[in-house]
């Protein structure tokens, strides 16, 4: 596969279902073999994310509000107990973005594996796929006998929206209008 044809952000990509390559019996198998059992909130918590659309990322909170809008009674540190052993597991990639809280997504094979560009100004996250970033961090632990889990880099940047309106003088809470319309489009009822 040529170098480049996995350097292109994925922002305007069309929305799609991220699927998943981990199953319910994997799920069950990989808690058993660290001594725990499947649960129907651990169940329903990996469908929510096998179902989430390409570029969504969820923090615990937003996570238990969809599953209280899904009728399920658990609570917010069932679900952060639950996030915290997926992330270990290696089922989810845990997130640090500009809000100053985690977020959580599917933690994809090799060659789904994808950066962020989040702008510090309006919190909007975008995607981007560079197979060179993954080369480096590989030869960089085997020169050093170390095993690579994960490779994600995250860039800290300024949108053009905000660059363009001095973002160093915006106040706290601003949001550009493409960021207003994705946590509209989050927030609508579904």
């Amino acid at each position: 596969m040529p170098e480049n044809s996995q350097n292109d952000l994925q922002a305007d990509a069309p929305a799609q279902n991220v699927g998943s390559p981990y199953s319910i019996n994997a799920l069950k198998a990989s808690l058993h073999q660290r001594g725990f059992r499947l649960t129907a909130q651990r169940q329903k918590i990996l469908n929510i994310f096998q179902t989430l659309t390409q570029g969504d990322h969820l923090s615990a909170e937003e996570l238990h509000v969809i599953l209280q809008r899904q009728g399920e009674r658990t609570s917010l540190s069932t679900v952060y107990r639950t996030l915290h052993l997926m992330t270990q597991m290696g089922l989810l990639r845990e997130l640090e973005f500009a809000e100053g809280h985690k977020h959580y997504e599917l933690n994809l094979p090799s060659p789904d594996q994808h950066h962020h560009l989040v702008c510090v100004q309006c919190n909007r996250t975008l995607e981007f796929k560079n197979d060179l970033i993954l080369k480096m961090g590989s030869k960089q632990t085997e020169a050093h006998g170390y095993h690579l889990l994960d490779c994600q880099l995250t860039l800290h940047v300024i949108c053009p929206e905000a660059f363009t309106q001095d973002w160093r003088t915006l106040q706290r809470g601003w949001r550009c209008d493409k960021s207003l319309k994705l946590a509209e489009t989050s927030e609508s009822p579904g």
